[in-house]
């Protein structure tokens, strides 16, 4: 059985949930009218690192590559996916309690 992208959110949800609160730790869902600029998007990230999965149209998400991106300096890979995540990051909405 193949898992939809909201069984996923749910689950990761879920599983969250179980671990109790955590400092430092957010999560937002993107502002429905972003949904034009991306076709889905997880990231996580840690200072300087980040790791990136892209999902990619028509598979599933354990088939879409995940990045682990590294900050070296100014304006490369990782800025532009960290400058792209904090945009949709702005305009998202707090996932309740």
């Amino acid at each position: 059985m193949t898992l939809t992208v909201s069984t996923r959110i749910r689950t990761t949800l879920e599983q969250l949930d179980r671990t109790g609160p955590a400092d430092g730790l957010e999560i937002r869902f993107s502002a429905a009218e972003d949904a034009v600029y991306h076709l889905g998007l997880s990231v996580f990230r840690f200072d300087d690192d980040a790791f990136v999965t892209p999902h990619l149209a028509r598979l599933v998400g354990h088939d879409s590559p995940l990045l682990h991106l590294r900050r070296q300096g100014d304006g490369g890979m990782f800025d532009r996916f960290a400058e792209h995540a904090e945009e949709l990051w702005a305009q998202g909405s707090r996932v309740p309690a």
